[in-house]
């Protein structure tokens, strides 16, 4: 998990950096330092992270410390809160004509949004207070750890590991055609949480439904898969808000579980 800190608007100058090191959901490892970026400091910055000239009077530069860095990187997964730090490293590298970092790169605000999409916003602050996790902000090491806490109670909230965050989600088939005959029939039902040509679309067309991509106008059932990965917060997401506006303004759409659904055939 990396976090950095910068000196003014330009990406690469670097003022801070924060690397914590977690295995099996527990820290091993924490490492920070004050960097002297060889930039000027705005105003601006210096009021979000408090860092200024005298902070780093005598620091190591980048160049200095990018093979300490390179070492706790390289051949892992790196967390980033957002692509801001990967690109921080990736524009410091170049003006210190460096060798970049090879790391495999997952962004926690991504995991987060699909991890807790009731919260408001997934900033780091916001998603530190939601967990109860100790931070504090724009702290590069605070911040790092912070984004590898998020990780772990991600894995911890929805049950999908590492590997599965990682995944890049593979495009979904086309959907069953619909059985000729079958009690579903004349029903076009949406999925949440399982893909459109899955077992569970698989079980509504071979009982005469016309599985839909998506929630609309004219879906008569949204139905929600066993195996969805939302926890207890299934009810924040899009198709599922979507579902229940058009319900209760009247339209004929039944909300059920795989559950209920299974039990009915």
């Amino acid at each position: 998990m990396v976090d950095v800190e910068t000196s003014c608007a330009r990406v690469g100058s670097i003022c801070q950096i924060g690397i914590v090191g977690f295995r099996d959901g527990q820290e091993v490892f924490a490492y920070e330092t004050l960097i002297d970026p060889q930039d000027e400091f705005s105003p601006f910055n210096i009021g979000i992270h408090g860092i200024s000239p005298v902070h780093v009077a005598g620091k190591p530069t980048f160049s200095g410390i990018h093979g300490i860095v390179v070492e706790h990187l390289t051949g892992r997964v790196t967390v980033a809160h957002s692509g801001f730090d990967k690109g921080a490293l990736a524009a410091a590298c170049q003006i210190g004509n460096l060798p970049y970092i090879e790391t495999t790169w997952l962004d926690s605000v991504r995991v987060a949004k699909r991890a807790w999409p009731q919260l408001p916003n997934h900033r780091l602050n916001t998603l530190a207070q939601h967990l109860k996790i100790h931070h504090r902000h724009h702290d590069a090491l605070s911040d790092a750890r912070a984004a590898g806490e998020v990780i772990v109670r991600a894995i911890e909230d929805t049950g999908i590991d590492l590997q599965g965050w990682l995944a890049k989600p593979a495009k979904p088939g086309k959907a069953p055609r619909a059985a000729d005959t079958g009690p579903l029939k004349g029903h076009r039902i949406a999925i949440l949480g399982e893909r459109r040509d899955g077992a569970l679309a698989e079980l509504l067309a071979a009982h005469g439904a016309r599985v839909v991509s998506r929630v609309s106008s004219t879906t008569t059932m949204l139905v929600v898969s066993t195996h969805q990965p939302f926890g207890c917060w299934e009810a924040a997401q899009a198709e599922q808000r979507k579902a229940e506006k058009l319900r209760d303004a009247g339209g004929e759409i039944e909300i059920v579980t795989e559950a209920e659904l299974r039990a009915r055939l």
